[in-house]
């Protein structure tokens, strides 16, 4: 997703009451696009590659943090999924979760804005991956599987009559991820391919009945 596609996707999510606050001042695409700038300048070389920082701290002014007040957490998951797609197109990798926090202070003037990042690893030390859920929340996965099914304990439950009560799970293996059937009535696909267990690549569609998941590295 480019900025251009990352402003129309957040336009969007706020149409109708909230339009009127990305009428004029600070615009949230410019808040992406310092922030791609500082993962392009932090970058450093890693071990699998060019890692980038992960962990964001968005600081604005009084009035800006006001204007953006009654969409933050859709402005902050916006910020994320853009570093993300940024990340995705320049090769970069991460070592944790991507998080965005938005503060304000009162120093600054209205149209003012800072962006700190920083390489932030995981808790548990290793590499990240996530599952991107139909509604765009992602669940991270970590040490323990991520389970998907019907029943109401599951990781990832669903309202799907076509999903076993415990159909699939995602979990590590080794410096891998890999999602594995759980011996359902329907199966497990892999970008259209039914599997029993497989290697999960960024970007992979995993469905399930007829519900149909991300998994990102990032």
């Amino acid at each position: 997703m480019g900025l251009q596609q990352f402003e129309q996707r957040l336009e969007r999510l706020v149409e109708g009451a909230f339009s009127k606050a990305l009428r004029g001042g600070l615009q949230p695409v410019e808040i992406a696009r310092r922030l791609t700038r500082e993962m392009d300048l932090l970058r450093r070389v890693g071990v699998h590659g060019l890692i980038a920082p992960n962990a964001f701290v968005v600081v604005l002014s009084v009035p800006d943090a006001e204007r953006f007040d009654s969409f933050a957490d859709a402005l902050a998951r916006e910020l994320g999924d853009a570093a993300r797609d940024h990340a995705r197109a320049e090769g970069y990798v991460f070592v944790g979760p991507v998080t965005v926090e938005l503060r304000s202070l009162d120093t600054l003037r209205a149209g003012r804005f800072t962006v700190n990042g920083e390489v932030r690893e995981g808790a548990d030390g290793m590499t990240t991956g996530s599952v991107v859920l139909p509604d765009g929340s992602r669940i991270v996965l970590g040490v323990e599987p991520i389970v998907i099914g019907r029943l109401p304990e599951c990781t990832v439950a669903l309202n799907d009559q076509n999903v076993s009560r415990r159909h699939a799970e995602i979990r590590r293996a080794g410096g891998d991820v890999v999602v594995a059937d759980l011996g359902s009535t329907n199966g497990t696909k892999v970008n259209g391919a039914r599997v029993t267990e497989r290697v999960l690549e960024d970007g992979d569609d995993i469905t399930v009945g007829t519900t149909t998941l991300r998994f990102e590295t990032s």
